[in-house]
């Protein structure tokens, strides 16, 4: 197989693209061929020697999602064929053509979704829904305010809190950003402008969830705009992750501030986060109501170039390699 590896701690310096044998799957694992691989900030943290991968999952092949065709399976796999679409989580090892993952872990595709748009969904798309709505509780008819509403998982976020019966408004920086939050059926606001949109929307009330995806220079700025009961969810932490609370901001509200990863749960967590999305989710992006957004792809022998554009560029959607070229 061909996989992207990290010899070291660095910058794109330590990026190689290695052949290795291919792996076998065990228990109840399955073996994934893959053509497009999705790429996301945790990447690019473990690429920097900052977030390790969690123990038994491979060492230097980086990587959190799968999307692809069964190949072979392990005599406890059950549920999932030779043959079948899958989509889902890893730990690691996900930037291969071949990947290894548990079936407790994959969900079905849709028979409408190509390969591509396929690619597009299991990370972005279940730690969306496992945010807003598993951790969250976001309900019908409340507020969700999405800080960096363009990317991967702020896009998945708009749509599963508008086909949830909830108000979404999204954040961006750019024109153009805010241009696709409406077209995924948010209300698009600027980062400087947010609060008189989450005021004019929730009729003074405020956000009843907000995912923060940006990070610590937000905190602030979340809290002031937390309806009463509210609840904050951190996710991404890209602008930074060090922030001075207003304890009596939060305790005047009431509300709660959540955070959460899913790399690191344990199986059975991480089997719940899957089957949670398959059961709410999958019936939209089956019917089109849920859009995978992809932003870029990238032959995989320009990995370096996909790992600059996933850490400078403007992106709206997954940055994907493309293994097939």
């Amino acid at each position: 197989m061909r996989a992207v590896t990290y010899k070291g701690a660095g910058g794109n310096e330590v990026i190689e693209l290695t052949d290795r044998p291919d792996p076998k799957p065990e228990g109840d694992e399955v073996l994934v061929r893959v053509r497009y691989a999705g790429l996301n900030p945790a990447d690019l943290q473990q690429r920097n020697g900052d977030y390790p991968p969690p123990p038994g999952a491979p060492a230097d092949i980086p990587g959190l999602e799968v999307a692809g065709e069964v190949i072979a399976a392990g005599p406890r796999a059950l549920n999932v064929a030779v043959g079948d679409r899958v989509m889902g989580l890893v730990a690691g090892g996900g930037l291969a053509d071949h990947v290894l993952v548990s079936e407790r872990h994959v969900c079905a595709v849709p028979e409408n979704l190509e390969d591509l748009a396929v690619a597009a969904v299991p990370e972005g798309f279940i730690t969306a829904h496992d945010a807003i709505r598993s951790q969250a509780a976001l309900r019908p008819g409340e507020v969700l305010l999405v800080n960096g509403a363009t990317g991967g998982v702020g896009s998945a976020a708009v749509q599963i809190a508008r086909a949830s019966g909830a108000r979404v408004i999204g954040t961006s920086r750019t024109a153009r950003g805010r241009e696709l939050i409406s077209e995924l059926g948010g209300i698009p606001a600027d980062p400087e402008t947010v609060a008189d949109v989450v005021h004019e929307t929730s009729a003074g009330r405020g956000a009843d969830v907000v995912l923060e995806l940006v990070g610590a220079p937000n905190l602030a700025s979340d809290l002031a705009v937390l309806a009463v009961l509210g609840r904050v969810i951190v996710v991404g932490v890209g602008a930074g992750a060090e922030a001075t609370i207003n304890l009596r901001a939060l305790m005047g509200r009431r509300g709660r501030l959540l955070a959460t990863v899913l790399r690191a749960r344990s199986t059975e967590e991480k089997a719940v986060a899957v089957r949670a999305f398959e059961r709410e989710m999958l019936p939209h992006l089956a019917s089109g109501d849920l859009r995978p957004i992809v932003d870029r792809v990238f032959p995989v022998r320009d990995v370096a170039a996909a790992f600059d554009h996933l850490e400078f560029g403007v992106k709206q959607g997954k940055v994907l390699l493309d293994f097939g070229s």
